[in-house]
């Protein structure tokens, strides 16, 4: 979307494994071809390749700004339209945006009219919703889901934190950055029965699927 049409903010939201962050990058390269500029950004909590980061996991990445719980990320932008021009605001692992910082990307759609690109998970291993989850969910104008399969074959909506052996761990911190050694996406009923059942889970490490997940979305992304 180019500057001066209607911008409007978007939530993609997946479990894991859906290649929501080569999307990003995807769409991020597709405004540089066309000589416009993105601007990225990730939470500085997020460093599992390095701080200021973003990387899928079949190697694409890209240098983005970091950001902390209390950043404003408006200030943030006009900080960076004072420098440049900015043609869109892409933001990977949104689940871990606050209330405020929802808002405040909503104030960059509203008030600088440049369209923001959030993608990010919707529910965190106990089922809950991230609270940047919940506020995308609430205030965005454009919501778009990213679909991966569970391992039973059917459509994966959940995650699950596992330990070593398999079992889902029940307890802990909402955030704790990690693969899918630690993590994985699973259906509805398979949550369940992992979760509340005990069952142990088959682990698999499935490649990100990003070329489906390019076919099926890119081509949405700004409709």
């Amino acid at each position: 979307m180019a500057r001066g049409a209607v911008a409007k903010l978007y939530f993609y939201y997946s479990t894991m494994n859906a290649g929501k962050t080569t999307v990003l990058l995807q769409s991020a390269h597709n405004y540089r071809e066309r000589g416009m500029n993105p601007l990225l950004f990730i939470p500085a909590l997020d460093n599992r390749y390095a701080v200021g980061v973003i990387r899928s996991r079949i190697g694409l990445e890209s240098p983005a700004i970091a950001f902390e719980a209390e950043d404003d990320l408006f200030e943030a932008v006009k900080a960076q339209l004072e420098e440049r021009n900015i043609h869109c605001v892409l933001v990977d692992e949104s689940q871990f945006l606050s209330r405020d910082q929802v808002y405040q990307l909503s104030e960059v759609v509203d008030r600088l009219d440049i369209p923001v690109l959030c993608f990010g998970l919707r529910t965190d291993f106990q089922g809950e919703l991230f609270e940047g989850s919940r506020y995308l969910l609430a205030w965005a104008d454009i919501l778009q889901e990213l679909k991966t399969i569970c391992h039973t074959g059917r459509k994966a909506t959940m995650v699950v934190r596992v330990d070593d052996d398999g079992y889902a761990l029940r307890e802990g911190a909402q955030v704790e950055i990690g693969g899918n050694e630690r993590y994985v996406s699973v259906s509805r009923r398979e949550f369940k029965a992992v979760f509340f059942g005990g069952k142990r889970i088959r682990l698999v490490d499935p490649l990100e699927q990003a070329e489906q997940a390019e076919s099926d979305t890119q081509s949405e992304l700004l409709e």
